[in-house]
């Protein structure tokens, strides 16, 4: 009796124990329709490969939005078990809150890291040597141009070789076509985009070309990030830049979606996804013939030199908090492989990592994107330091006064440093 009791009793324990592996649930965090679908074929393969059942949580798709309800979340310890993080500029400032697992070892003895760029890699690395995000998928960014435009008006669309030379065409664009010649983003509205999308394009070239010191403190007093705010004065007094759409509410719409596909907006800072988003087969007002009307230059440095501007596009990671870390870093690896790319990819037109996804002949199809995915042999990336975040408010409300005209490009310098000493402390600056 006493043996049958306890048999009975060890079925029902393994019955339980069984049940509960197969219910282990895993929390996703995803904003935007198309990331969703993205995911859906990496989802399926975690809940196969893994046993596990995997809820994805739809966040808000803003990413401003996204990311405040997901800071929200894990500061009160309820938060998903993986996420992606809208920019690079977050992954630090989450490291130093804690929010963020280590997965240095997971990642660098999983085969499919080996042949990742090394761009991507590099960015992937924090402050304190510790890798924390998969840097699965790039944002490529460069000048997108008009190129139908400038051949009918006797343009050269030869690549600008300085900031002045830029400068020079965006002029001679308004003289003989009246349209704006170049824009950067800017301003409040456009949140981190001010610095993602425009002011690390230009600091990179400048004689500033690094804002964090070895020591981790951010060097934004240096004479390239005058000479940066400088550029964006010179677009705005000289009318080369569309000034009020940026001081609404969505200041890319009208540039990005009207004015560039009207012809009224020559070139502008822009990623690989505009090619399909933008201005292509996704948009909602796509340019015929995107690909041959639309070319990219690299972005030209201060006095020479050419900047392929890269990014991490949304990287995932594991939440230290997670009820199983371990298990969530397996799925963190599904989510890195070549297959997740290229989905992410057809959707969202960001850049896989992987130099393994050229010879993908779904990515093959992707004929927009396999040019730029070569070009991020050659990626630049500013390094990332703590108050990252900190320090594209403080860009965009400098640009945001430019735009207001109601400072000089010493004056908006001055808000970036006030506003970041401000909020991270004196000691944060150099």
């Amino acid at each position: 009796m006493k043996k049958t009791v306890f048999g009975g009793l060890c079925a029902i324990l393994l019955g339980c124990a069984s049940t509960f592996v197969q219910a282990e649930t895993l929390r996703l965090a995803n904003h935007g329709q198309a990331g969703i679908d993205a995911m859906k074929s990496t989802v399926e393969r975690i809940e196969k490969k893994l046993g596990v059942k995997v809820e994805v949580v739809e966040y808000p798709a803003p990413d401003k939005d996204y990311l405040s309800k997901l800071l929200t979340e894990l500061g009160a310890g309820n938060g998903p078990d993986l996420f992606s993080m809208p920019s690079t500029a977050a992954v630090a400032d989450m490291v130093e809150a804690g929010y963020l697992a280590p997965i240095t070892a997971e990642i660098n003895a999983w085969e499919g890291y080996k042949n990742f760029y090394d761009v991507a890699k590099k960015l992937a690395v924090s402050p304190d040597g510790e890798t924390y995000v998969m840097p699965y998928m790039l944002g490529i960014q460069e000048i997108y141009y008009r190129k139908d435009v400038l051949e009918k008006a006797g343009i050269s669309t030869e690549q600008p070789k300085t900031w002045d030379d830029l400068l020079a065409r965006a002029e001679e664009i308004k003289a003989k076509t009246g349209a704006y010649g170049l824009l950067f983003p800017a301003g409040v509205s456009w949140g981190s985009g001010a610095f993602d999308e425009g002011f690390q394009h230009l600091i990179v070239g400048s004689k500033t070309p690094q804002i964090v010191t070895d020591d981790g403190k951010l060097d934004l007093n240096g004479e390239g990030v005058k000479d940066v705010f400088n550029i964006y004065k010179t677009l705005i007094d000289k009318d080369l830049m569309p000034v009020q759409p940026l001081l609404g509410p969505e200041p890319w719409v009208i540039p990005k979606y009207e004015q560039f596909p009207a012809g009224k907006l020559v070139a502008t800072t822009c990623g690989s996804w505009c090619y399909i988003f933008d201005w292509g087969r996704e948009s909602k007002n796509p340019i015929p013939d995107v690909t041959k009307v639309v070319g990219t230059w690299t972005v030209p440095g201060q006095s020479g030199g050419q900047f392929v501007l890269a990014n991490l596009a949304a990287p995932w990671a594991v939440n230290a908090d997670s009820a199983n870390v371990e298990l969530a870093k397996k799925a963190l690896l599904e989510i890195g492989s070549v297959e997740t790319q290229v989905s992410y990819a057809a959707r969202i037109g960001n850049i896989p990592a992987s130099k393994d996804a050229a010879s993908n002949p779904d990515f093959q199809k992707l004929t927009e994107l396999v040019p730029i995915h070569a070009a991020a042999e050659n990626g630049t990336f500013l390094k990332q330091a703590a108050g990252f975040g900190t320090v594209a408010e403080g860009v965009a409300r400098a640009t945001d006064a430019l735009l207001r005209k109601e400072v000089d490009a010493a004056g908006a310098q001055k808000i970036l440093v006030d506003y970041v000493k401000e909020t991270l402390g004196d000691e944060a600056v150099k």
